[in-house]
């Protein structure tokens, strides 16, 4: 018996939830249609993959969704690349967005805005529709048109949902980094997609400290010569604008289109909405096309069937507009529910301050990363003996796998009543393959299910799904939220590249994964960042499943390093506060490696290093190690890397300790 099998169930849901939530009323509006009828979770599933055209047509009416042309037929062309969604279909993203935005709900909160250098600002959803009216017909009034990039400088808070909804209301296409981004990765990203209208910041607020940037961004804008017009927001209020002939104050902007109404105007259902861009720490990012129709309806799945949101929820993903998660937090408005936004640091001012607005804003979902997750584990942290937690029902949490651990911590100092929905999916989809369902058991260390409508499975190498054990995860049927197409990638070369070559006409995702034989999933990392000892496929996630867990140790990073034909794994360790790593401390990771793994994962060697390289979406790095380690040649980006001094200190270190190859 594997250990997949052991995993013991930590959360359920109670009968109400099976039958009222947005899940289980779905669930029983298909069978009073006559489909299924459906014994659970699982067999809807199965319909969905079975049944694709009904399914996502099925999603479109339950959810709600509007168009001003009703499509032809839900799949055109079926084959990947290249499937048609939706052909025939005119509809308007922001439309979507703000539908509730008149009558009984028009009072009702829409944003609620928290960041370190304001005031808590609440807008509702009347004004939200309003200023969005007004932003748009302003940029409409620079020559701002259809199919026009705006760019967002922008920190996670109200003008950046105004900016992406004004900007998709008249069929211009959003593309957003966060203002702690360096000039050279702004460029990276948007001197390929080429803007005509800039929304910036004149700086930010992070951990207690304010970064001034107007400088930097008066570079940035003399930089991109396809620019319109810019509009700045005061981020730091004590601050100046940013300078320059083509900036309007975000004040301004609004008093100029005040009173005109969002023109909603309607787009074919590929037509992009989003350019959203890979980590690029090997060059510069790939740019991410995503279409309008097919990432509405899969975000509309997602949050309101998966998530179990609704129009009296208060939904709260922690955030920076350079992470898809921003893109998926924005969609919340879709289903009614109040977004409250949270620029800054979440350990600000103390590691409990998101626990803390949780509870203050009766948030009924909150999402986080993983990371934070197990921070606030070390931390001995216990909101629940502390706050008042009855309105939140589910925590979402994503970024990196999820540990054991912090599924335990969770559901004992953490908020034990909730669903734990560890998600699973990528830039590359916006959105999902693997996740929560308020229908299924949490089960410890587990991703509860396949996403509805997903075709999911492990592969090996042949090609072919594995009975058990792990493999490539693929996706065998399209789904509306691909990319429509990279930017500047006219005959789809690179697109096909870095999905569909490995298995044709499957996408490969690239994450190295298991599904268990109850239809839960554990994701043991990045294929790419596999290990080979002894030839056999190792997953990163194993190790730091072991190691995270040990008080000693503040972070960790583990690469395979090439020698003789063979790969010898190597552990880097950040020590916690006050710590060092000793003799003791490395017998005591290997043996914990050996137990709780195998001992083809305890590492060769074992070196102290200050800090772990992170993408500034948070993710480790791994590969940009692995490839110093290794001595190649290919440069890394650092514009990339939210802390690329790690890197520098990690070669001094592997130097040292005579791991890096000669010359």
């Amino acid at each position: 018996m594997s250990n997949t099998e052991q995993s013991p169930v930590v959360w359920s849901p109670t009968e109400d939830t099976l039958t009222h939530s947005r899940m289980g009323r779905f669930k029983a509006w298909l069978e009073q249609q006559g489909f299924g009828p459906f014994a659970d979770y699982h067999a809807l599933h199965q319909w969905s993959i079975t049944e694709l055209d009904t399914f996502w047509q099925k999603v479109w009416d339950y959810c709600g969704l509007v168009c001003d042309t009703p499509a032809d037929k839900v799949l055109g062309k079926r084959e990947m690349p290249g499937a048609q969604w939706f052909p025939g279909m005119k509809l308007n993203f922001a439309a979507n967005l703000l539908r509730l935005a008149d009558g009984d709900h028009a009072d009702k909160e829409a944003v609620v805005a928290y960041c370190e250098t304001r005031p808590v600002l609440r807008k509702t959803y009347a004004e939200l529709k309003a200023d969005t009216g007004a932003l748009e017909a302003f940029l409409r009034s620079q020559g701002i048109a259809q199919g026009d990039r705006v760019a967002g400088v922008v920190t996670n808070g109200y003008e950046a949902m105004v900016g992406m909804l004004a900007a998709t209301s008249m069929g211009a296409i959003w593309s957003s980094a966060s203002p702690d981004f360096g000039i050279g990765a702004i460029n990276d990203r948007f001197g390929q997609i080429e803007p005509s209208a800039l929304i910036v910041v004149n700086g930010y607020g992070y951990g207690g400290k304010v970064f001034a940037r107007q400088d930097d961004f008066a570079e940035l804008i003399a930089g991109l010569p396809s620019l319109k017009t810019v509009v700045s927001i005061p981020q730091l209020p004590d601050e100046a604008p940013i300078p320059g002939e083509l900036v309007t104050t975000w004040e301004d902007a609004l008093a100029a289109g005040r009173g005109q109404a969002p023109s909603f105007t309607p787009m074919d259902p590929d037509h992009p909405v989003y350019i959203l861009y890979s980590s690029g720490t090997t060059g510069k990012p790939k740019c991410i096309v995503h279409g309008t129709a097919g990432l509405l309806v899969n975000h509309a799945k997602e949050l309101m069937l998966h998530g179990d949101v609704g129009p009296e929820d208060r939904f709260l993903y922690f955030t920076t507009c350079g992470w898809m998660m921003w893109n998926w937090q924005a969609s919340a408005l879709l289903t009614g529910a109040a977004v409250i936004t949270v620029d800054g640091s979440p350990g600000y001012p103390s590691l409990s301050f998101l626990w803390d607005t949780v509870a203050g804003e009766k948030v009924t979902h909150f999402g986080t990363s993983a990371r934070f997750i197990a921070g606030c584990r070390k931390a001995e942290l216990q909101p629940t003996k502390t706050l008042d937690q009855s309105a939140l029902r589910v925590v979402f949490s994503t970024g990196s796998p999820l540990l054991p651990e912090d599924y335990d911590w969770m559901y004992t100092d953490g908020a034990p009543n909730v669903l734990l929905g560890s998600i699973a999916g990528g830039t590359d989809i916006c959105g999902c393959f693997v996740g929560s369902t308020p229908l299924l058991p949490v089960r410890r260390g587990e991703i509860q299910c396949r996403f509805l409508g997903v075709d999911a499975v492990a592969y090996g190498d042949d090609g072919k799904p594995v009975s058990e054990g792990r493999g490539e995860l693929v996706c065998r049927q399209p789904l509306p939220s691909m990319p429509v197409c990279f930017w500047d990638d006219p005959n789809g070369e690179r697109y096909r590249d870095a999905y569909f070559n490995t298995f044709p006409g499957v996408w490969a995702h690239g994450d190295f994964i298991e599904f268990t034989e109850h239809g839960g999933a554990i994701i043991y990392g990045r294929s790419d960042a596999t290990l080979n000892p002894g030839g056999v496929r190792i997953g990163t996630a194993e190790i730091y499943r072991q190691v995270e867990t040990i008080p000693e140790v503040k972070d960790s990073l583990v690469v395979g390093r090439q020698i003789e034909g063979d790969v010898e794994v190597v552990l880097l360790v950040v020590p916690a506060d006050g710590q060092d790593v000793t003799d003791d401390l490395r017998k005591q990771l290997k043996t914990r490696i050996r137990e709780g793994a195998s001992p083809r994962h305890v590492p060769k060697h074992i070196v102290q290093v200050p800090d772990i390289p992170y993408t500034r979406s948070g993710k480790k790095v791994e590969l940009a190690v692995a490839r110093l380690i290794n001595g190649s040649k290919k440069a890394d980006n650092r514009d990339a890397l939210g802390n690329p001094e790690a890197l520098d200190q990690i070669r001094d270190r592997l130097q040292q300790a005579n791991l890096l190859p000669e010359g």
